[in-house]
């Protein structure tokens, strides 16, 4: 089946790592190729070697397989810079228990981290104090308690926590990418009200 017309989701990268013998979860490298898009420009080559090496493999095994690959890093692009603001991160959907969609949340965010934490004190200090908080905060996301119980406190916690990871995301592109036209069309009015002593919400 082609997928030229649908949007990826999480099962169907997951099902390329396990072709290619990974049990690792995408959450992980998408929390990445977020932080990189914003940071380094990744270029499609560059991704693909980076999914390679975490696969342990030299290349894709198909011609498919890479398709997917790619569009995942196009798909994740497009969607950081559009003016619509729908990015969301590539996590496991309801089908999924909470506890493991707060693993791959807790993936994610690890992922992203790895990279924004590395960033030199010139990028830092051109931050906005709201993107400096966000990703501040983030550290808590990275280890958050993941076994948890099936409930509604839980479940919007969950989900609040996934929203401020996603609009971090985004604060960290646009700020990066300030001479983009659409991506100048997200204000404060857009964002996430902060009064810079809210904390994330904690999952119990």
């Amino acid at each position: 089946m082609s997928i030229i017309n649908d949007q990826l989701d999480f099962s169907t990268v997951a099902n390329v790592f396990l072709a290619h013998g990974s049990m690792q979860s995408p959450a992980f490298l998408d929390g990445r190729l977020c932080a990189e898009l914003a940071l380094a420009d990744l270029t499609a080559e560059r991704w693909l070697e980076e999914v390679c090496l975490a696969l342990n493999v030299e290349q894709p095994q198909s011609p498919e397989d890479a398709e997917i690959l790619l569009r995942w890093r196009r798909q994740t692009l497009d969607a950081l810079a559009a003016a619509e603001l729908n990015f969301e991160p590539l996590l496991p959907d309801e089908l999924f228990a909470l506890s493991e969609r707060a693993q791959g949340l807790k993936e994610w965010t690890q992922g992203f981290l790895e990279l924004a934490n590395e960033v030199d004190g010139d990028t830092y200090d051109k931050w906005s104090p709201q993107l400096r908080e966000a990703v501040e905060d983030l550290g808590q996301l990275a280890a958050m308690e993941v076994e948890l119980e099936d409930d509604a406190e839980n479940e919007n916690d969950l989900f609040a926590l996934t929203e401020h990871a996603r609009m971090a995301a985004m604060m960290l592109y646009t700020e990066q990418h300030p001479g983009q036209p659409q991506v100048e069309q997200v204000d404060d009015a857009e964002l996430p009200a902060d009064d810079g002593n809210t904390p994330p919400p904690q999952l119990h």
